[in-house]
Parts: C-alpha cells; structure tokens; sequence
C-alpha cells in the first residue's frame, strides 16, 4: 500500500485528518506516518512512499531545467573577479510551495577533457637529495531519459539534482588546481546559493533565488566528483546534510605520491596534480590558467617526492573534525586508480570524530558497486534528506563482497577481530625464502641481493616463486591450513643496504596457488630517502644497513587452504614507480625482516 503525504496548509491538513492522512499543527512538528517519523518533514514537502523508499511520482518530462551561473568566493585565475561555477538545475514541477531536497554533482570532468596535455617522462633517473635534505616546506530510470542518470532516477522521486561544472571547466570561470581550497570554495557556494548565502544568474545577468528547496543537500559521485564532496564536508557547511564518495580521494599526495615515492595511478603513468588539472581546465579561453598551472609543477615538486605544503592543502584528513554530514563511503578493494589507502585512512577519520558513517567495499576496481548499491544509496538519501525513518542505520556499517561476488555484512572495518600478525624473514636460497610465525635466529652477516630492473613488470617478477631470480626476493609462508582473512592494512621493516644513494623500494603481497600461479593482493612503494618521514628526504650513504619500514594498500582479503602468501621485494616498479636506468643493487638481511599482517584471529592462523 502506498503512504502519502501532502502537505500544504493547516487547514487543509485538518481537512485531511477525516481520512487518515497525517497531520501535525505546525512546521516544527514530527510527522508520524503508519508508526515512522519523519524527523526532517516540514509543511512543503509532497511524496510518496512505498516498501519504505520515495516512489516516482513525478514527470520528467515537465520538469523543470535551469542553466545558471553561481558566484563564488575565489578568484582562482586572479582576474580581479569572483569565479563563476556552471550549474544545471533539474527539479520536479511541483504545485506551488512545494519544496524537494537536492542532490547534487560537481565535477570537472562535465565538458571532456584536454588531451593535448603531456605526461611527464617516467623513464627517468632518481634525484638524491644532498647532505643533510630538504626540510618540509609547508538502478532502474523514469521514462525519458532525458535527465541523465541522477536526474532520471531522483527527480520522479521528489529530489531536485544539481550538475556542477568545477572551476576552470567548461562554462565556468576560474582556473582548476587539483582539490585546494579554492575548488573546494567553488563547490561549496553551489550549497551556499541553495541556503540563501550566495547568488546565482541566469543567462541574462537576472539574479535567481532557490525558493523551492528545503535547503538539504546531498552529493554524491565518483573518483573526483565524489573526491570534491569529501573536501566540501570538511568545512561543515550549513545544508550539507549527507555525502556519497565513490572510489574518492582523502589525500591527494596519497594519489600521487608513496612514502616519498612518485608514483602513479594505475594506468595513468606519468601524471600529476599539474597534469590532471590541465586536463580538465576546459573554459573556451584556458590560455589564462597558464601561470596557475606552471605554478603547480614547482609546487607538486616531483624531485623529492616530498609531502610539503602544497600537498598539506590538499589533504581532506586534517579537518574531519569540522565534518557535520553523515558519509555512505564506496570504494573498489581492486582500484588501482584511486587506491584503497583513500577509503581507508578516510573511514578511520571518520570513526575517530564519531561521524555518522556506512561502508561499502566491492570486488571491482575504479567504479560504483553492483548489488543492492542503487537501493542502498537511494534509501540513504530519504534517511537523510527526507528523514524517513527506514531503519537504515540500525543496520550493520560495512558491507563487503567477496572474492566469490556473494556480499557479507560486518561490524565495522577492518573486522573487529584482527590482530596485527609478524611474519619473519628466513632465508632458503640465494632469492628465496620462508615466512615464519615465530622469530627466527638473528644472522645479521648473511644477505640476500636483488637488482634493480625497471622495465619488466611485478606480474613477471612474482612468477615461479620456488626459483632464484637475480630481480626479485620471495618469501613464502607453508600451506594454508585453512582459509586466512586479512583486513586491514600490511606493513613492511626490511634491514638493507643500497649500493647507491637513491632508490625505489617496493613490496608485492601474493598469493600463491598449488600450481605456483602467482597472484598479486596488494603492493606498496618507498622512497628509502623518506626513511624517516614523508616530509624530509634525508641523504643515503651507500652500502650501509638501514631499517626501511613502509605502508601496502589496504585490503580485504581471504587467502583460500591449500595456496601460500608470499611477499616479494623489488626495487621499481614499472606501472607506478619513476624507472630510471636500473642496476642498483638491494642488499636485504631477512633475519632482520618482518611483515606485519592484519589477520582476523592473529598468529593461530599460520599454525597447525
């Protein structure tokens, strides 16, 4: 059966009243309908309910589409005028005085981008720093579909939806600059403009007010338009009710960078924030943005690799604590784009300043979750937007599919029982070896060598894991006992020396079958010059021993009976790392090694 409710005037809901519609005696007032209250329902608002979820009751074929220019507080191309960000209004015709929340967009992506832009050239020598380094600087859609896919599902369901086009793209004005303030600050006078606090126009210069919205908004996309929305909320900007980060960013040296390392997205050698913000600086006249962006190529200083200032500007993690919106957080255990240490890093922020949070984790890489996903985040906006009381946050916070597509719910992630599990080093022939669950005899004098080889790959150099191989060491735990889950994030302490003063350090987690076929799980890359932190490189002195200790990607992941994990060390590595000549030779001291492993129920699972 079909709840509606229209809400108009008190003496029509009086009226009402005679045939069991709800009624309240004023705007403040709960509404209470079949036992559910709606937390957030005002006077205005009109909407159908059935199985719980807004039902599409709207027309896209009257509804109403504007084409408007919002001002905003920056001045990104410093043209002595405020930006102008590019907005299409599509909301349903409702009878007067109707009100609908919104759902919006932004995006830099809306108008294409320039592929005229270079690459930087990976295939490059690495710089030492000198004596004694740098110091840190600072689902189904309304017919037609002429709306597009938010606009399509949400505004037959009573939602407004709002398609931004970020600073510097398309018909906006200003320069992009990769997820600083001032994109931010673009986005947010979009929010700003929908609450009263910032002014919009339309194609004839006339001012246009946003009197038909309830002020609630939520944003929702993916990878950087679900990247700009975690940005936005930390500057807990009033009417920002919910947001929806897909695949999205945290911190942007976590895109572009790796304990010190350069590294890239997957698939995207040789990018940078630089790059990408010329790819989507779009306006008709870009030629203005020309000093903006050679601004960021000294600024994301690809020489050291360092976390400065520039990337402290862009990093969303240092004002969670401002965040007022509650987060439904997607991320693909396999996007190598935009990698999982994002969503990871991000959850716990979250968690740490109690913000009203749900997870969704999926087997697939730089995209949107299958499943339920589409009803998932449509019951989340009627929770938040609409206040309809659906239960959803009295259920479970994560939800995550697993290497067999089936999808489980869990308390919390990583699960709430892993233990930090160490995994030493033991070594067997000139490049191989084991992985033990106890410590091993220290044997400090005894090393096992690898040699820088930038141009074959890591798939290359997991293979046969039971044969030397002069580019590679491999570690392998026995036979698995027993299915082996691991949640959370891996980490490396490698005791070697370099026989030069710079390199790159990368470790491989893989998992092997019966066969030897190789799997790779997880990776994680290091600047040995980053040794102490992220934000000093600090000189090497060649052939002397030094503990390096770095990060993998988070995962979540379950190692099947019958098949091993190994850990694999490599210097480059050719799809993320700067590969310069090679040749440089890695000393590692494995009894002086470990791997600590986030395993659900600890060390038990590696003994019999």
């Amino acid at each position: 059966m079909k709840n509606k409710f229209i809400l108009v005037t008190f003496s029509f809901l009086l009226f009402l009243s005679l045939f069991s519609v709800p009624s309240f005696s004023d705007a403040s007032d709960e509404l209470q309908l079949n036992g559910t209250i709606l937390e957030t329902a005002t006077e205005s608002t009109y909407i159908e309910i059935e199985d719980g979820v807004t039902q599409p009751i709207y027309s896209t074929e009257d509804a109403i589409v504007e084409e408007l220019l919002v001002e905003t507080s920056v001045d990104s191309d410093d043209s002595g005028e405020l930006d102008l960000v590019s907005i299409q209004v599509m909301r349903p015709n409702t009878e007067e005085g109707i009100e609908v929340p919104v759902i919006f967009e932004m995006s830099p992506y809306r108008a294409g981008l320039d592929w005229s832009v270079p690459f930087f050239d990976v295939d490059v020598e690495l710089n030492p720093v000198p004596h004694p380094g740098k110091g840190r600087g600072r689902g189904p859609n309304a017919e037609p579909a002429t709306l597009g896919n938010l606009g399509n599902y949400y505004v037959p369901r009573g939602y407004a939806v709002i398609l931004g086009e970020s600073i510097g793209s398309g018909k906006s004005t200003g320069c992009a600059t990769t997820g600083d303030y001032q994109e931010i600050l673009g986005t947010k006078a979009v929010i700003d403009w929908l609450n009263g606090e910032a002014r919009a126009f339309n194609s004839d210069g006339e001012e246009v007010s946003a009197d038909w919205t309830t002020g609630n908004v939520g944003m929702v996309g993916a990878s950087y338009n679900g990247t700009l929305p975690n940005g936005l909320a930390t500057t807990g900007v009033e009417g920002l009710k919910t947001i929806v980060p897909i695949v999205a960013i945290s911190s942007w040296y976590d895109y572009f960078r790796a304990n010190g390392a350069v590294v890239a997205p997957g698939g995207y050698q040789g990018e940078d924030a630089s790059v990408l913000a010329g790819f989507v600086t779009t306006r008709d006249d870009a030629e203005v943005c020309k000093d903006v962006l050679d601004q960021l190529v000294i600024d994301e200083d690809r020489v050291t690799g360092d976390y400065n200032e520039f990337w402290d500007d862009r990093n969303y993690l240092n004002d969670v604590k401002n965040i007022e919106a509650s987060v439904l957080l997607a991320h693909g255990l396999n996007d190598w784009n935009v990698k999982t240490k994002q969503f990871a890093q991000w959850w716990e922020a979250l968690e740490q300043h109690n913000v009203d949070r749900k997870l969704w984790l999926h087997q697939g890489g730089h995209g949107a979750p299958g499943g339920g996903w589409q009803q998932e985040q449509h019951r989340w906006f009627d929770y938040w937007l609409y206040g309809l009381e659906n239960g959803m946050m009295d259920e479970d916070m994560v939800n995550i599919q697993r290497e067999d597509r089936s999808w489980v719910e869990q308390e919390n992630w990583p699960h709430v029982d892993t233990e930090t599990t160490k995994l030493y080093l033991e070594a067997a022939g000139d490049g191989t070896g084991s992985l033990e669950s106890r410590p091993v005899p220290n044997d400090p004098h005894h090393s096992q060598e690898l040699i820088d080889d930038p141009q074959t790959r890591a798939n290359d150099l997991v293979a046969d894991p039971d044969s030397d191989h002069p580019n590679r060491l491999v570690y392998q735990t026995d036979v698995l006992a027993e299915d082996t889950h691991m949640s959370g994030t891996p980490e490396v302490s490698i005791r070697a020396s370099i026989d030069e003063p710079v390199a790159n350090l990368t470790a491989l987690l893989v998992e092997y079958d019966e066969s030897g076929n190789a799997n790779i799980i997880t990776r994680g890359w290091m600047d040995p010059q980053n040794i102490h932190s992220d934000e000093r490189s600090i000189s090497i002195v060649p052939d002397r021993d030094y503990t390096f200790e770095w990060d993998m990607q988070p995962h979540d992941y379950v190692f099947e009976a019958g098949n091993r994990i190994g850990v694999v060390l490599i210097a480059s590595d050719y799809d993320y790392t700067l590969r310069p000549s090679g040749g440089t030779e890695i000393s590692v001291v494995p009894t002086r090694s470990k791997v600590m492993l986030p395993i659900v129920g600890g060390k038990s699972a590696f003994q019999d």
